[in-house]
């Protein structure tokens, strides 16, 4: 970055008072080609009057699907399924192969309702949910819009068929979920996390998993990418892809416009 008066950063690009440094007093600009920004240390920038930007808003649509397609792929077993058929192991119908869940008429629940929770959300009229969600505050205009019901954490863990972390990462949301709430959760219920690994205790999960503690995991963001905690690839119970979120071809290029 040195003598660049702009700098393009990826989300897994850390940006500190080193590297601000190292860029020099001409560089105005870091624009990050993500909507998170926990990369960024503002509070440096800031201190050297350096702007820090973000793309928020056009990933929201497709982020949200893509939780619907871990949520669907999870409860209907589809990874397990298509790996079973390309081992050559399939040998015809039978009436108990790969059974997995039913949706409709499930409680959703959504912790973070802010612009992706919220598309998320409203994704779950189709099936004919019950929504609760956890955040910051209530949002009363979406919870007449949506019928959703506000919850305090420990509720939404013990009442929730489905649940999607839709949280930003901050140092009071690290390890969100850990041990001691998979322990609160319903033994069929199905995690999704398309935010951001570290919400998640990837170990405690891993156990979880193992244990049938919870039924089963959709995961977009891991803990410590691109490695996966141990003993992860070897669960079945467990939808494993690398960070996509947002990787359809408009939603890409509309990032890149906006950094």
């Amino acid at each position: 970055v040195r003598g660049r008066d702009a700098v393009i950063t990826l989300l897994t690009d850390t940006v500190d008072a080193a590297v601000l440094d190292a860029a020099g007093p001409q560089c105005r600009i870091f624009a990050n080609y993500a909507v998170g920004f926990n990369n960024f240390d503002v509070a440096a920038a800031t201190a050297r009057k350096v702007v820090m930007t973000n793309t928020p808003g056009v990933l929201d649509d497709a982020t949200a699907t893509h939780a619907w397609a871990l949520l669907l792929a999870t409860a209907r077993r589809i990874s397990e399924s298509e790996r079973y058929v390309r081992a050559g192991r399939w040998e015809g119908w039978a009436p108990m192969a790969f059974i997995g869940q039913d949706i409709e008429h499930k409680t959703l629940g959504v912790a973070g309702l802010g612009r992706i929770g919220a598309k998320f959300a409203r994704k779950a009229k189709a099936f004919d949910m019950k929504v609760i969600y956890t955040d910051a505050q209530p949002n009363r205009a979406l919870e007449d819009e949506l019928g959703a019901t506000f919850v305090d954490k420990e509720t939404l863990l013990r009442e929730s068929d489905f649940l999607s972390l839709h949280l930003p990462l901050l140092p009071q949301t690290q390890h969100y979920l850990g041990a001691r709430e998979f322990a609160l959760m319903k033994r069929t219920a199905v995690l999704i996390n398309a935010a951001r690994g570290p919400l998640i205790d990837e170990r405690a999960l891993v156990t979880a998993l193992r244990e049938k503690v919870i039924w089963g995991a959709g995961l977009d963001v891991f803990e410590n990418e691109p490695q996966l905690e141990e003993g992860l690839l070897a669960l079945e119970n467990v939808v494993i892809v690398p960070h996509i979120a947002s990787a359809t071809i408009e939603t890409r290029i509309a990032m890149g416009n906006i950094a």
